[in-house]
């Protein structure tokens, strides 16, 4: 499939949404049933909910030790009822952390859509889940129109950090998130779109300059952040807002803009937070 969000948007309203698209384009492709094909993103929405559970766990670490246990921290803060982004965007927040580093400390995760980034969706959708009431059919739902998110984005630019920059990661992912939680409110395909751009308007030019070359620090603290981002876009789409500048061309703004970003800082480890003495005296690089 290679399709723009343009696209996407116009086969929605002929299939009724950009998840009914995002199947049919796919039973189209594959030629596998379309009850087959949401049984394959069950499972994946499965693999999700588990990965949250495993990152919870208080006594993982990395290899390394720079990550791990710090999701079940900002649990134990989120239950006492201290979180200032209250209990949905709270909830999702920790839930990305807790997946992120489920992946740094070497467990099983969805790539949504890469690894480095693997926290923003499922936190937001699981959180959606059990603060807002959403059913497991509609999180599927929600995790077709983010695919078609994701897909217009890797092949209009990237979702490579080495290639463009952590905004092709975390960028993308907090498109996808936001994209998904505006069709779980109630939101049209143009608001999905738009929500998308402007999850991506707000991480314009994120390096990736992982410490060590390991995807762990900034990492797995930029799934926290990022999730903030997707919400918000969501809700400013939600509210009436819509995106000034046509979807397709912030897509093509970022690839723009990763080509333009030194290879320093593009997963070489070689400048921003890569290069901070204090964290590779830490490691000893």
């Amino acid at each position: 499939m290679d399709y723009t969000m343009r696209e996407w948007v116009h086969m929605a309203r002929i299939h009724g949404s950009i998840a009914a698209a995002a199947i049919a384009a796919q039973a189209a492709e594959s030629g596998v049933s379309a009850q087959s094909i949401r049984t394959t993103m069950q499972h994946h929405l499965y693999c999700m909910q588990e990965a949250v559970q495993n990152g919870l766990d208080e006594q993982a670490r990395s290899v390394t030790g720079l990550t791990g246990g710090q999701a079940a921290l900002m649990m134990k803060y989120y239950r006492r009822g201290s979180s200032l982004c209250g209990t949905l965007l709270g909830k999702a927040e920790v839930y990305a952390l807790a997946t992120a580093e489920c992946n740094a400390c070497m467990g099983k995760i969805v790539a949504a859509p890469t690894a480095g980034a693997c926290g923003i969706l499922p936190g937001a959708i699981i959180a959606m889940m059990e603060e807002k009431g959403v059913t497991e059919e509609q999180a599927v739902d929600a995790l077709f129109v983010a695919a078609a998110v994701g897909q217009s984005i890797a092949t209009q630019a990237s979702i490579s950090g080495a290639e463009g920059g952590c905004q092709a990661e975390c960028g993308s992912a907090a498109a996808m998130a936001a994209a998904a939680l505006t069709h779980l409110q109630g939101g049209n395909a143009q608001q999905c779109a738009d929500a998308a751009a402007f999850a991506i308007m707000n991480l314009l030019g994120l390096v990736c300059d992982p410490v060590g070359g390991l995807v762990e620090v900034p990492c797995v603290y930029r799934n926290v952040g990022s999730s903030g981002v997707a919400f918000s876009a969501a809700d400013m789409v939600l509210s009436g807002i819509c995106c000034p500048i046509d979807p397709d061309e912030v897509i093509q703004a970022m690839k723009e803009v990763g080509d333009a970003l030194p290879a320093s800082l593009r997963e070489t480890g070689e400048g921003g937070c890569a290069a901070c003495g204090s964290i590779c005296a830490r490691l000893r690089l």
